[in-house]
């Protein structure tokens, strides 16, 4: 078929954006149904190059998949509506959301449905985990990297920046996956492009950030820059592996809100459509909320969350676009990867026992909540025996929050 105008290609991306529930598999099949098999607009085997080089960068692969596809039919300019309209949706829906838990989160059955959801949630990363752990833990080797970066992380309480970087050097010094072969070599023109989407984006941050900064003051908008620009180069492996990082830095460091409503966001973000690391917006919310107490406020710092979220990978995946094809398959970039993908299952495994202590022992380990428990058991059944979907499953944890909630036990 021939290339789509942009007013039809941008009708699917914004489709695309509507419906794309269900985390990154969902959202990666998605695309492969509308944009290759349905209308054959990207070839299968540049779809599948197009995802492999999405998920060596840092950042939301499905994102960067979608933003790779816009640029592929209709250049800068179509990757950057094909990427806007996979995560505005979303996002737009995340603040109005937001919203309603900062202002109405204590009303006993709004308060009852966050609680009935949380169990889920964290069993749904205990699933995440797994899965993760499957296909990056091919060897002792990466078994060991999996415990020192759990251990760095929850016994330790090592920076994740620098968990990140230590695991890359140590995937590089293990080796592994000798049969990828480099492409030719980048030439000048693609350092040049590189160069310059490079440039035009951090005189856009720069730009924003002095912008806020001097209408505004610094507090709380230079944690939201400091914190979600961090978090774009360090979101390798998912949301899931950088959420430890910005849950605590929200909670902990600059105290916007507290590891409860931090849960709450993640099941927010598991249920709607775009990205997981909308959790962000999320948090971002809370920072103007919590410094203003009003709902602009908290839209502001949200979509300057997103924004800083984002820039970067839209950056490197528009930056990088024309040299797919050719570094992709480059031996230390693959090993690299190998070493962070094992230490993100360590990573995972430590956001899993922080949200748990959030949501199950908030009063201590001597008052346990034996409701969350349960419904926690039951949840563990419905994701590794019975392999229950994500929206099933926070539905179910909808419905069980109002229940409890109506007699009494939450």
């Amino acid at each position: 078929m021939a290339k789509p105008d942009f007013a039809q290609a941008l009708k699917v991306h914004l489709k695309i954006g509507l419906l794309s529930f269900g985390g990154p598999a969902g959202q990666i099949a998605l695309m492969q149904q509308e944009i290759v098999e349905r209308r054959g607009w990207v070839p299968a085997q540049a779809f599948d190059r197009g995802l492999s080089f999405s998920m060596m960068l840092p950042g939301p692969e499905a994102q960067q998949l979608a933003t790779w596809l816009g640029w592929r039919l209709h250049g800068i300019a179509g990757g950057l509506a094909a990427g806007l309209a996979f995560i505005l949706p979303g996002a737009a829906l995340m603040i109005g959301l937001a919203w309603l838990a900062a202002a109405h989160g204590q009303v006993p059955l709004v308060a009852a449905v966050f609680a009935g959801v949380q169990p889920v949630v964290i069993a749904l990363v205990l699933g995440a985990m797994l899965k993760i752990a499957r296909r990056a833990l091919t060897a002792p080797a990466h078994w060991a990297l999996a415990v020192a970066a759990f251990a760095g992380l929850y016994l330790a309480g090592l920076p994740f920046p620098l968990i990140i970087a230590l695991a890359a050097i140590a995937g590089l010094i293990i080796g592994g996956d000798r049969e990828a072969q480099p492409q030719a070599e980048a030439g000048p023109g693609l350092w040049r492009h590189l160069a310059v989407i490079c440039g035009i984006t951090a005189a856009l941050v720069l730009t924003v950030y002095a912008l806020v900064a001097t209408a505004l003051g610094h507090h709380p908008w230079h944690g939201v820059a400091e914190l979600f620009t961090t978090a774009a180069f360090v979101t390798f492996g998912g949301a899931y592996a950088v959420l430890p990082f910005v849950a605590e830095s929200a909670v902990e460091t600059y105290g916007w809100l507290d590891a409860g409503q931090m849960l709450n966001g993640l099941a927010i973000a598991e249920a709607t459509p775009g990205p997981l690391i909308l959790v962000n917006t999320y948090a971002g919310f809370f920072a103007g909320w919590s410094a203003a107490g009003t709902g602009a406020a908290g839209a502001l710092s949200a979509a300057l969350a997103t924004f800083y979220t984002f820039a970067p990978s839209f950056m490197l995946i528009l930056g990088f676009a024309p040299a797919v094809e050719r570094i992709q398959n480059v031996p230390w970039a693959r090993r690299a990867l190998a070493g962070v993908s094992a230490a993100v299952v360590g990573v995972i495994l430590n956001l899993a026992l922080y949200l748990a202590e959030a949501s199950f022992l908030p009063g201590g380990i001597a008052q346990p909540e034996w409701v969350k428990l349960a419904l926690f058991t039951i949840a563990l059944v419905l994701v590794f025996r019975l392999k229950a979907g994500m929206l099933a499953l926070v539905g179910l944890g909808v419905a069980a929050g109002l229940i409890l909630g109506l007699i009494g036990l939450l």
